[in-house]
């Protein structure tokens, strides 16, 4: 089967261009919290290089991850050695997991101590993507200076492109004016926020899918639900790319065969 090469995209006006699945890794460092339907144990340092090399094998190569999928950075920052240059990486701030628990953290200095926990734990010295992990409340996430910090670090090189991961209307589109990116969930029970791709095609900004198969509870409905929700996901524009949380090589294997039959292999 061939893979995604023939069908990357723009990630917006970022100048980065991205697969139009990513692989997310809250399974690769976090199994507590979580909202999959069935339980499942973290992947060994073997399962998940398999993992990732099915996922270059495939074309994808896009990394989703954030300080609150636990161990997740600390781990890509060893899996990806030498492997850096082929992965575009997206991390996100303000939200920390810690003894079962989340916490948010949007002040000014947890942003720069996360940016920078989060450059040393990926190994690396720029980050491509750092999308801010909203609790819900996104106007008010959006008052605090968490932007302006975000801003800086853009300007001075540690990362490429900033942006909002949040869950209403109102946040995506307010985050959209400032920044490259916002992440929405979008799927085939919830279209609430597709104003907020319909702006971001507008402004040439980009959108990432989270929850595209509703954290895997689509998945369970077979074939036909994963491609339902891979054409409604694909049918508008301003997407750039659905993130895909699986450690199962086989469900990427099938999900970016899906995917490849509704973008017209």
């Amino acid at each position: 089967m061939s893979g995604f090469e023939h069908h990357m995209r723009a990630l917006g006006n970022t100048g980065l261009t991205v697969s139009p699945l990513g692989l997310g890794t809250v399974k690769f460092g976090r199994n507590q919290g979580v909202k999959y339907p069935t339980a499942f144990d973290l992947p060994s340092d073997q399962q998940a290089l398999d993992l990732l090399a099915t996922a270059r094998e495939l074309g994808i190569n896009l990394i989703d991850t954030a300080p609150a999928y636990g161990t997740s950075e600390t781990r890509l920052g060893t899996l990806l050695q030498r492997q850096r240059k082929e992965w575009v990486i997206c991390t996100k701030v303000g939200e920390e997991f810690e003894n079962g628990l989340s916490h948010f953290d949007f002040s000014a200095a947890h942003t720069r101590f996360s940016i920078e926990r989060s450059l040393r734990r990926l190994n690396t010295d720029y980050l491509d993507l750092v999308l801010v992990h909203s609790d819900g409340n996104d106007l008010q996430v959006l008052s605090q200076e968490t932007y302006s910090v975000l801003e800086d670090c853009k300007q001075a090189g540690l990362i490429r492109a900033f942006g909002f991961s949040g869950k209403t209307v109102e946040g995506g589109l307010q985050a959209l004016e400032r920044g490259d990116c916002a992440m929405v969930t979008y799927n085939l029970e919830h279209q609430a926020e597709r104003a907020v791709l319909d702006f971001a095609l507008s402004q040439r900004k980009s959108i990432l899918v989270k929850k595209a198969f509703a954290s895997g509870h689509f998945s369970q409905g077979g074939e036909d639900q994963v491609t339902k929700s891979l054409e409604l996901v694909f049918s508008h524009p301003a997407v750039s790319s659905a993130i895909i949380g699986t450690i199962n090589p086989e469900h990427l294997r099938h999900n970016v065969a899906s995917a490849l039959a509704v973008l017209g292999n």
